[in-house]
């Protein structure tokens, strides 16, 4: 599927993959075995303490007190909540891996023994219920795995070794943050800058990576429908924005379907509606929040100018004062689509299919998820960056699930939460063989 002129960019020389040891290899295996329970139990308290984007305070206690326990030099509070952990070991390059914090406002309904039942405000001081429904908590998890392996194998790299713990991906905001505050400067510049992600479209335990453009672009929308209220007796006397605000949402959904080339790759989700407050009261304003997705910078913006002149020129048709037009506001910063350098992620790859059975293996493709994990392979000069997936779900439940046709919960759902083991041995071995290979001895 053709996704943007970045596709067609020349491919770079690959980097040299140095095969590991069948030693290296026992000696890995052994050491996650060995770390899985305390990792486990880790896990599970993670799971059951979710915290929201720049709230992370308990999350970012646990990393920098395991990371201190095993010789790091730690940092915390960069970028609000973050953590940086650096490991120096002789000369040679500087490779940072990346994990993410945060949880997302969604009430937890997987009857788990561990489910979270936590409230917590969000930046705005409204309460929230939260929940661990993007596998942020496997993530952070396996950072502490990876930063056990990479202390007791010291004897086979070289070099500087930068793990951090980023807040507010979930906003998109964290990774800027870090940046903003320093991290390319104040700490070790790496030469190569690697992640990964659980996600719930693959068994637990499976492994995809991806060269090129593999996240979109993500803009959030804020929406203000603008109406005159009244009595519910009286809609003849009002303007009303409910009934505008569904038809605003109806028209909205033509904007990928008929104004963009059939095939672009771009998505219009309105993820929430509110307005008024009673049974027979026309409110006076409906408010929705909006979630778009796309490959190119040309997209993106047509989205948006697409968004306002669908929601003017409907609340003219209703009537609708020109002084009370709805407002369109961009929330925040455009979060990037992320570029997985592909001469570093042929490596990745490489070193994966060293250290796991084919079989292990799926083929995936661009989507329209969003990561601000682009951030750091965008500031100059660039650092190559590659993130990779990690299944995450039950494979009976999926095998079931592609049998009969029924959707499976996957990330940010309220029903979804990765199987801990497989997931989690998987991911610590993964970040670890491809921090051994990038930092080997030569």
């Amino acid at each position: 599927m053709h996704l943007c002129p970045l596709l067609a960019l020349v491919a770079l020389t690959p980097l040299p993959m140095l095969a590991a040891s069948s030693a290296l290899k026992e000696t890995v295996t052994a050491q996650v075995a060995a770390d899985y329970p305390a990792l486990e139990k880790i896990y599970l308290d993670l799971h059951a303490h979710p915290e929201l984007s720049f709230m992370e305070t308990r999350t970012a206690g646990i990393v920098a007190a395991e990371l201190r326990a095993l010789g790091y030099e730690v940092t915390e509070k960069v970028g609000n909540t973050g953590v940086v952990g650096v490991l120096k070991n002789g000369s040679g390059p500087t490779v940072l891996v990346r994990a993410d914090m945060d949880a997302l406002p969604i009430k937890e309904e997987t009857g788990l023994a561990h489910a979270s039942k936590v409230v917590g405000k969000d930046l705005s001081g409204k309460d929230q219920p939260v929940m661990h429904a993007c596998a942020h908590d496997s993530h952070i998890t396996g950072l502490i795995g990876v930063a056990r392996v990479m202390t007791a194998t010291k004897a086979h790299w070289s070099g500087t070794l930068v793990l951090i713990a980023q807040p507010a991906e979930e906003i998109g905001a964290g990774a800027r943050a870090m940046l903003t505050e320093g991290l390319f400067t104040k700490f070790p510049r790496p030469d190569h800058v690697i992640a990964l992600h659980v996600g719930g479209d693959m068994a637990a335990g499976q492994l995809a990576t991806l060269e090129g453009p593999s996240y979109a672009n993500v803009d959030s929308l804020d929406i203000t429908v603008r109406g005159l209220g009244g009595h519910g007796a009286r809609p003849h006397s009002t303007r009303d924005p409910i009934v505008l605000a569904a038809q605003i949402v109806t028209a909205l959904q033509t904007i990928v379907s008929r104004e963009l080339k059939p095939g672009t790759p771009a998505v219009v989700t309105v993820g929430a509606i509110n307005g008024g407050t009673k049974h027979n009261i026309i409110p006076a304003e409906v408010k929705l929040q909006l979630t778009l997705r796309s490959y190119n910078e040309e997209v993106a913006n047509q989205l948006i100018t697409s968004i306002k002149r669908i929601c003017e020129n409907t609340a003219r048709a209703a009537g609708v004062p020109e002084n009370l037009l709805p407002v369109v506001t961009v929330f925040g910063t455009r979060t990037p689509l992320t570029f997985n350098d592909p001469a570093l992620t042929k490596r990745l790859d490489a070193t994966l299919r060293d250290w796991f059975p084919a079989e292990r293996f799926e083929t995936t493709e661009a989507a329209t998820y969003g990561e601000d994990f682009s951030e750091y392979g965008r500031t100059q000069p660039k650092v190559p960056i590659s993130i990779f997936w990690v299944g995450g779900s039950d494979p009976e439940k999926l095998a079931e699930g592609r049998r009969t046709g029924q959707l499976v919960p996957s990330n940010h759902s309220a029903f979804w939460a990765p199987v801990p083991e497989p997931t989690i041995k998987t991911s610590v071995t993964a970040l670890s063989a491809a921090a051994l290979d990038l930092l080997a001895k030569k």
